[in-house]
Formats: structure tokens, C-alpha cells, sequence
């Protein structure tokens, strides 16, 4: 005697009117068999009362695909391990940390308002400094505090929401690092190469337009990448080898075809990351000629001066994250990943402002004045 379960039968029924007698329900009437139709999965197996006679339908391709996707669980949050999980040493790194942090904000807070109450400081160069400044301070914002949550606690959870925003912020603001210091090489090579036609080639206007370029193009690139990354799926594991939320660890995790994502990647570091590159080399690089064609030497270490600071800051930078991203694909030691990740997330924020411009003799100048010093 045959027993029955039609559940959701009349769905599969749909899906091909000739499901009882493709699915070899015909076969096993003449058999003592429980034909059970699992609800949701749409997928038939046969439960025989007797071991011999057991036997699995046959499913379609395209019946197989669909069940993989409904068996895809979508990841809810993620958990990042942080820069270490020694607890031994985590107090130690995070009271490092907060004091990096305070000085980075300390710093770039000084370096804006002196910029901003001094006329002295008025020109394209501070310009653009202060807008490095409070890229900085947001830049910092966005990486240390999760650096310092997870020393503080240890692993911890964040949303998928959250870490979708994390990574928004943080490609819009080395998206926007790398194109001002471009343009900040752009103005120095101006300033020394082409002297008399300076202010007409940096004019105010001249100045906003590279800076607002800056801001909207890291925007975005940042929601191309972002809306990429955050649509592929992703089933598990959900934990972070990270102290944030970065592209290569979570394109790591997705369970699905990340080739558009990739492409996404690709063109944009060839845009923004290799673009700004070179734009900073060729101006640095005629720059360089430029002063050793001057005939006085005082002049040549004046203008040296000027550009060595930024080249420091433009070689720690590009040095860290070209070895990140460009990289022989057989080195895989995550932990050289959050130590480079340290270098142009931490180092580097809090060493623009010493290099660019506490070693600037303008700005020694107007800091004595704010502070009365003689």
C-alpha cells in the first residue's frame, strides 16, 4: 500500500508538468514505497519500508542550483580578531594605540587652525595640507577605533551593515589621500618649475577644483567597490583576519564568483592608486632636474628642502600599499598584512604632519606666535 506526502506538490507540479512520471513515481507504485516531498526544497526522495529498495529522483540542473541558493545562509556580521590575540600583550599595544591616536588628532587639529587663523598660511600648499589634516583625523577615526576595540575586548562581532560602512569610509579616504597628494606634488612641481606663472596656475579656483576632484572621486570609486563587494554571498566562515573591515579579507570570504568584483578592483587601483603614482613621479621626478640645473647651491638645498618631506611621506605610503597589493601571490602571512596595514593607517597619518609641516620654518614661525613664544 502506497502512502502519499503531496506537500507543495502542486509548486513542483509547475515547474514540470510531467513530474510524476519523469521522477519515476510511476516506478515505485508497483512497490511498497513512501513517496515524501520535502516542502521549500522541491526536492523528491523515495522512503521505502524495505533498505533494498531505496532510491533518490532524479533533479534537474536547474532544480540544483536553485536548492543551493535557498542552502546559502547570508552572513549577519563578521568577527574580527584584531591586531593580536595575545591577551598578554594587548594591554600593552592598546595604551600605545590610544596614545598614537590622541597625538594623530592633536596634531592635525593644531595644524587646521593654525592654517585657518594665520593669513601667513593662506597659500595652495597649506591649502591642501589642511584638507591632508582632516582627511587624517577621519582616516584615523575609521581604522584605530576598531584597532582599539579589538585590543581592548579581544575578537569582536560587527554587523554586515556596519562593516559595509567601515569599508565604504575607508576606500573613500585613501582613494581621496592618494589624489591630494598627487596634487600636492603637482603644486610643488609649479612652485619650483614654472615660478612666475605659479599664481596663475594655482589660483583659488584652481585649488578648490583639485580638492573637491579628490573628495568625489575616492566617493566614487568607494560606491562602485563598495556595492560590488557588498553583493556577493557570504555563507561562512564570517571571521576577519583583520583589525577592520578591508577588501582582500572579506573578497577572501565571499562563497561566490568574485571576477566582477576583481575587475571592479583592478581598475580602479590602476586609476587611482597607479594614476596619483605617476603623477607624483613625473612631478617629483622634473622637479629633480629642474634643481640640479640651478647654478647656486644655497638654491638646490632650499629647494630640496621643500620636497624632500614630501617625498618621505609619498614613498612610506605607496611603499606599504604597493607591497600589499602587489605582491607575489604565494605570500600569505596575514599577520605581515595587519603589520603593513599599521604602517599606512597609523605611521603614516602621524607623521604628515611632523614631515610636511612642523618642519616648515612658516609654520615654526606662526606656531611661535599662537604659543608667545620668543
Amino acid at each position: 500500500m502506497l502512502r502519499v506526502s503531496f506537500t507543495n506538490l502542486y509548486l513542483a507540479f509547475l515547474y514540470n508538468s510531467q513530474f510524476p512520471t519523469e521522477f519515476g513515481l510511476a516506478k515505485c507504485l508497483v512497490s511498497p514505497c513512501t513517496v515524501t516531498i520535502f516542502p521549500m526544497f522541491f526536492f523528491a526522495t523515495v522512503s521505502l519500508k524495505k533498505p533494498e529498495c531505496q532510491q533518490t529522483l532524479f533533479v534537474p540542473p536547474q532544480m540544483e542550483r536553485s536548492l543551493e541558493l535557498v542552502n546559502m545562509t547570508r552572513v549577519q556580521e563578521f568577527v574580527l580578531l584584531g591586531l593580536s590575540t595575545r591577551p598578554d600583550i594587548r594591554d600593552v599595544l592598546f595604551a600605545i594605540f590610544l596614545a598614537l591616536y590622541l597625538l594623530i588628532l592633536l596634531e592635525n587639529m593644531l595644524i587646521i587652525y593654525l592654517i585657518c587663523s594665520h593669513i601667513e598660511l593662506h597659500k595652495p600648499m597649506y591649502f591642501f595640507l589642511g584638507n591632508l589634516s582632516c582627511l587624517e583625523m577621519c582616516y584615523v577615526s575609521v581604522t584605530m577605533l576598531s584597532l582599539l576595540v579589538g585590543l581592548w575586548t579581544g575578537p569582536h562581532h560587527i554587523s554586515f551593515t556596519g562593516c559595509m560602512t567601515q569599508l565604504f569610509f575607508f576606500i573613500v579616504l585613501i582613494c581621496t589621500e592618494c589624489t591630494l597628494l598627487a596634487s600636492m606634488a603637482y603644486d610643488r612641481y609649479v612652485a619650483i618649475c614654472r615660478p612666475l606663472h605659479y599664481p596663475l596656475l594655482m589660483r583659488p579656483q584652481v585649488c578648490l577644483g583639485l580638492a573637491l576632484s579628490s573628495w568625489l572621486g575616492g566617493m566614487l570609486v568607494s560606491v562602485a567597490k563598495t556595492t560590488c563587494i557588498a553583493s556577493l554571498s557570504y555563507c561562512g566562515p564570517n571571521v576577519l583576519n583583520q583589525f577592520f573591515c578591508d577588501v582582500s579579507p572579506l573578497l577572501n570570504l565571499s562563497c561566490t564568483h568574485v571576477a566582477l568584483t576583481e575587475l571592479v578592483d583592478f581598475i580602479s587601483a590602476i586609476v587611482i592608486f597607479c594614476g596619483t603614482l605617476l603623477v607624483a613621479l613625473a612631478s617629483y621626478s622634473a622637479i629633480v632636474v629642474a634643481v640640479l640645473r640651478m647654478p647656486s647651491a644655497a638654491a638646490q638645498r632650499k629647494a630640496f628642502s621643500t620636497c624632500a618631506s614630501h617625498l618621505i611621506v609619498v614613498g612610506i605610503f605607496y611603499s606599504a600599499a604597493l607591497f600589499i597589493y602587489c605582491r607575489p601571490s604565494r605570500i600569505k602571512s596575514m599577520d605581515l598584512n595587519k603589520v603593513l596595514s599599521v604602517i599606512y593607517t597609523v605611521v603614516t597619518p602621524m607623521c604628515n604632519p611632523i614631515i610636511y609641516c612642523l618642519r616648515n620654518k612658516e609654520v615654526h614661525v606662526v606656531l611661535r606666535k599662537t604659543l608667545h613664544w620668543p
